[in-house]
């Protein structure tokens, strides 16, 4: 993966024999970290697996470009001045959520691919080229 913010790449085995690697799970809270404010928090499992799921569904060779993870709140009302498209309880807020983009895929075919694990929410956003990712209540939305 690759932070769109920050420049900074990861590529990191999180999960080896059934059971999460607790070093790489702390690359990856940082990796997702609110680069406005260098905050971090536990980014959840299961949104690391819906997106690892997701970029083997549309078998890409290249990393997904990570726009957003997590969001302090400051970050967050930030952005809600800013766009009507941010929700105010935003799953950002508790590391739950992230917005990818893949270069190589469109839009369509990373959602597709996001909402057939069944598993969380799928926003797409054409107009911007992401998806947005999360391990909420399962819905889809967007165009």
């Amino acid at each position: 993966m690759h932070n769109a913010r920050t420049g900074e790449s990861m590529e990191t085995v999180y999960w080896i024999e059934g059971n999460y690697v607790r070093e790489a799970l702390a690359e990856v809270n940082f990796f997702f970290r609110d680069w406005r404010r260098n905050e971090t928090k536990a980014i959840d499992n299961r949104t690391i697996d819906i997106i690892a799921a997701t970029h083997r569904l549309v078998d890409a060779r290249e990393p997904f470009l990570l726009l957003s993870g997590y969001r302090s709140p400051a970050t967050n009302a930030m952005l809600r001045r800013r766009s009507s498209g941010v929700a105010k309880y935003s799953l950002h807020l508790e590391g739950q959520a992230a917005d990818v983009r893949l270069s190589s895929r469109s839009v369509s075919q990373v959602s597709r691919a996001a909402a057939s694990c069944g598993a969380g929410g799928v926003g797409r956003y054409s107009g911007s080229n992401f998806v947005h990712v999360d391990c909420g209540n399962t819905r889809v939305w967007g165009r």
